[in-house]
């Protein structure tokens, strides 16, 4: 049988013609390009990852502000609020309910486990946030909010029947733009982080006003239970196989990697990402403790995160919509600093064969930037494939089809990180024009080199406006 088959393609001309054509599209293809598809589009679940920035406004959105502080000016105090709360309004999110009649008109707004709600009239701006309600009242209470009232440049808190609320309001006619947003983000970032702990701290205090919440799926909370524990189980045990003077410096940045992938990955709320601030918290604290002891004091409270139950961590993963970012924008030259000096330092990793700490290094860089600042829209979408491509187990686990990284066969899939990089580039063209990210630079042959080619380039954008 299989002579009679190698008898008939050899020589069947018709065959023959066939092979040859196929032979010849084959080499065209390889030359040109021909018959390469384009790069699958990303198959995402509705799940937001890390904190939300406000720093993503279109063209568009910056042209409202623009328009409020033009009206202000013109007296044209109704028509400066459309405007406003149109800038603020992130169409995506919906975060923002704004309705006018004539002069007079009501708004709310989202941040986090929190509700910012309010009126406006020819005379008064007025909006209030609920915190907490408190039954009995409680001096220890009120002194903490009595203390806290002294930093507070905007607002206030007050109390009435058995709501603690926080409350802000102006004359319309000294409300311009800069001072609304400034007064709005006060009341809502100080009361979206207070009414956690202050339910914490007091047990005579009950959460309430948190029906907007978002819930998680069980299948959801499993996947981020399992590798929030998987994370910090593989870093410890790695970290304990490290001289700790040696590689100090390693193990500081595996650490500090670590709080910003939980952070960006897990996004956890509440006491969860309150503690998650403290372990950060030491290893900046300005003191004489060496780099060393702060890493012991790191690693101990991250072995209290293994302590905790999952019922415990599944009370903290909710999913929150949000109006104002908790951290400010910087100049691109900050950022491209940052990825320049953990590149700089993760070299002697790399050279001395350790993968793991070098590529955690390089992560440290972006994700230290994603974790600090408010971030362009555009550069969080680059930092966001960038994690899919270090982590594509936890995102297959997540629902994500696509794998851009098998870290079984050390391959990339190539064209479709190409393709998403063109893809982000051209989505912010119209606001970044001068941002090129120069794909041919990338380094496919191992992670690291991946990893170093890809941060290299975010170095080098050009994040000038139009």
């Amino acid at each position: 049988m299989t002579e009679i088959n190698s008898s008939f393609a050899i020589s069947n001309p018709q065959l023959l013609s066939i092979l040859a054509f196929l032979n010849k599209t084959y080499m065209l293809d390889k030359l040109f390009g021909w018959g390469k598809k384009k790069a699958e589009p990303e198959q995402s679940p509705a799940i937001p990852f890390g904190r939300y920035s406000d720093n993503n406004k279109s063209l568009a959105k910056v042209n409202r502000w623009t328009d409020a502080e033009t009206l202000y000016k013109e007296k044209k105090y109704t028509e400066s609020l459309d405007a406003f709360f149109d800038y603020i309004r992130d169409d995506e999110a919906a975060n923002v309910v704004y309705e006018r009649n004539g002069a007079e008109g009501r708004f709310h707004f989202y941040q986090g486990s929190k509700v910012v709600r309010g009126t406006f009239n020819a005379e008064r701006i007025n909006a209030e946030v609920t915190l907490v309600r408190m039954a009995q009242p409680s001096v220890p209470v009120m002194r903490r909010l009595l203390e806290m009232n002294f930093n507070l440049f905007y607002g206030r808190f007050a109390l009435e029947n058995e709501r603690l609320c926080m409350k802000f309001d102006s004359d319309p006619s000294a409300a311009s733009p800069s001072k609304l947003y400034y007064g709005l983000k006060e009341l809502a970032t100080k009361a979206d982080k207070q009414d956690d702990l202050l339910v914490q701290d007091f047990a005579t205090l009950e959460t309430t006003d948190s029906e907007h919440i978002i819930s998680v799926s069980d299948a959801e909370k499993a996947v981020k239970y399992e590798y929030l524990q998987k994370w910090i189980k593989e870093t410890l045990d790695y970290i304990n196989t490290l001289d700790a003077e040696k590689f100090a410096g390693g193990i500081s940045y595996m650490l500090l990697s670590l709080i910003y992938r939980i952070d960006y990955l897990i996004t956890p709320e509440g006491k969860l990402l309150n503690d998650l601030e403290k372990i950060g918290g030491i290893y900046f604290k300005k003191d004489e403790r060496s780099v060393i002891e702060k890493s012991k004091d790191m690693i101990e409270e991250f072995k209290k995160f293994q302590q905790l139950s999952k019922e415990e961590i599944n009370s903290y993963l909710f999913h929150s919509r949000y109006t104002y970012s908790v951290v400010s924008p910087q100049p691109y030259k900050t950022i491209a600093e940052a990825i320049h000096g953990a590149n700089q330092n993760m070299v002697w990793y790399r050279d001395n064969n350790h993968p793991l700490i070098a590529s955690q290094t390089i992560e440290y860089g972006i994700m230290f930037c994603q974790y600090t600042y408010s971030l362009p829209k555009a550069i969080t979408e680059l930092n966001h494939l960038f994690m899919m491509i270090n982590y594509p187990h936890y995102f297959t686990a997540l629902g994500f089809d696509n794998e851009y990284y098998n870290a079984e066969r050390n391959s990339f899939d190539e064209r479709n990180i190409v393709g998403q990089i063109k893809a982000i580039q051209q989505k912010w063209k119209e606001k970044f024009p001068l941002m090129s990210f120069k794909t041919e630079n990338l380094r496919f042959d191992n992670l690291v080199n991946f990893n170093y080619s890809f941060t290299n380039e975010m170095e080098f954008l050009n994040m000038e406006t139009k």
